[in-house]
């Protein structure tokens, strides 16, 4: 009875063993990187901000009061015991912010050294040597695709890079393509698709090496991956097959 079984048997733990394999060059990064090799980080990549960023701007000076009406506050309800909340700059589709006192201030494109300098300049008639601290507030990237935890993960300080976005989302997995990871990005509503091969040493001067804010990182199944779904569905129905052929073999055993 068994031999009649025994190929469908076969055919499942074959296709089981085929999702399971993937060859090591798919699998290991930066596969061309000599020991003790160096490579200098020539990469100039500074944050700029964009249209729609939040924006969070304190303006500090020896006088508390002379630079109180350079920061906004939202206040809290009287009672509450809450300290009041500062409230972040929206760059708008013209990519302006609206400051206290000196009015709209363009920043889009600039990074948040270049906004210092503007606001710094901007203020010198009104306080003397200010501090100023700037911090984007909605800096996310997302990945999605073959990676452990896909999803959307906010970003603390001015830079990231791809490797640090994977490692959110828990790396690569085992199914996904290292040699042709998708990088989506935004300029001013137009979307461009770039292309890293983190299989090489020279992905460290790609230009999407660097993440900007709502960057979307997708990670290519591979061929074993993209096969995945139609093997278990294949070997899903195999399995039952066997089941049913073994169920009405023991039924038949057990009348005879």
């Amino acid at each position: 009875m068994f031999q009649k079984f025994k190929p469908a048997l076969i055919a499942v733990v074959s296709a089981c063993f085929a999702i399971s394999c993937s060859p090591s060059k798919d699998v290991v990064y930066f596969q061309d990187a000599a020991q003790f090799e160096t490579l200098v980080d020539d990469n100039t990549f500074t944050t700029k901000f964009k249209v729609d960023d939040l924006v969070s701007i304190h303006i500090s000076t020896l006088d508390p009061e002379a630079s109180a009406p350079f920061n906004l506050y939202r206040g809290a309800e009287e009672g509450t015991g809450m300290r009041p909340e500062q409230v972040n700059y929206l760059v708008d589709k013209n990519g302006e912010i609206d400051f206290p006192v000196i009015g709209k201030v363009k920043i889009e494109g600039l990074s948040p050294s270049e906004t210092r300098s503007l606001l710094r300049e901007k203020l010198k008639d009104y306080l003397k040597d200010p501090i100023i601290n700037i911090r984007i507030r909605n800096f996310t990237v997302t990945v999605l695709g073959s990676v452990n935890r896909p999803g959307t993960y906010p970003i603390n300080g001015e830079q990231i890079t791809i490797m640090e976005a994977l490692g959110y989302a828990g790396d690569i997995n085992i199914k996904g393509r290292k040699d042709n990871v998708m990088v989506i990005r935004d300029f001013d509503g137009t979307k461009v698709y770039n292309r890293i091969n983190l299989n090489q040493k020279e992905a460290l001067k790609s230009p999407v090496y660097y993440l900007t804010q709502n960057d979307v990182v997708y990670v290519e199944p591979n061929k074993s991956g993209k096969s995945q779904s139609s093997l278990d569905q294949r070997a899903s129905i195999a399995i039952s097959i066997v089941s049913t052929l073994i169920t009405s073999a023991v039924i038949l055993l057990t009348r005879n």
